[in-house]
């Protein structure tokens, strides 16, 4: 499956419409995102279950300021419309392997209920 190119226009329809979502914040002049694109690519031709999505910092800077994007590349990860992952920092391909197993073995409920009792205590 090729990468969804995000902007302001398509952002939020990316993460309502997608259950698991992967995003890429990246820039043309950064070599560590040079470095892992890549990586990032064939992970998308081998997992059909996982809308894969980069964000050009340059171009969308109010996106990468609404997620408080500091570094670049930074992954973030969405499944059913929640944060699972957000970190910055290139991987290498079986480290974001293994990262893309663990995200998606998460059990979303009890992911949910984890985030009411936080909600409810705080």
């Amino acid at each position: 499956m090729a990468t969804l190119e995000l902007n302001a226009g398509n952002f939020q329809q990316a993460i309502t419409d997608n259950a698991n979502l992967i995003i890429d914040f990246w820039a043309p002049w950064c070599a560590p995102c040079r470095g892992f694109a890549p990586t990032f690519e064939a992970a998308s031709e081998k997992r059909s279950d996982i809308v894969f999505a980069k964000v050009n910092t340059e171009e969308q800077q109010e996106i990468a300021a609404a997620f408080n994007i500091r570094s670049i590349p930074t992954l973030m990860m969405f499944r059913d419309q929640i944060i699972i992952y957000s970190e910055a920092g290139a991987l290498p391909a079986v480290a974001f392997e293994q990262l893309i197993e663990q995200a998606m073995a998460l059990d979303m409920d009890t992911v949910r209920a984890e985030i009411a009792g936080q909600s409810a205590a705080g």
